[in-house]
């Protein structure tokens, strides 16, 4: 069973970079089938999704965050990242994980596998 766990500090600092952790169970992130991706559920807005890193490393980002996403991964760990920089209190949000077959399933909101998410609050 394919499982995906969130991490990260609930609570940043205006201008601080995020940083996030993904750890997966169940499937190896090298295997050639899924796209693993961060998606966010901000208070009464659409889900928004960052970008994702495919099975074999190779990485593409959503350009609504204008350069400010960086997604990497440890293969050691099974473990990929989020980093999101200069955030601001709006990029205060339910921050989840997922796995996902294709582009089209990460950007309509529909990936197959989903962490059960972690808030973090961008606050002084």
């Amino acid at each position: 069973q394919v499982r995906l766990q969130e991490s990260g500090p609930g609570l940043v600092k205006p201008s601080q970079t995020l940083s996030l952790t993904c750890t997966v169970s169940g499937v190896s992130i090298t295997t050639n089938y899924y796209s693993w991706t961060w998606i966010r559920q901000s208070s009464g807005k659409a889900l928004e999704w960052f970008g994702y890193i495919h099975y074999n490393g190779n990485t593409y980002y959503s350009p609504s965050f204008n350069g400010r996403t960086s997604i990497s991964r440890d293969t050691s760990k099974n473990q990929f990242t989020l980093q999101l920089s200069s955030v601001t209190p709006e990029d205060t949000a339910l921050y989840y994980c997922a796995a996902a077959k294709s582009l089209h399933d990460i950007v309509v909101g529909t990936p197959e596998y989903w962490g059960q998410g972690t808030q973090v609050t961008v606050s002084p």
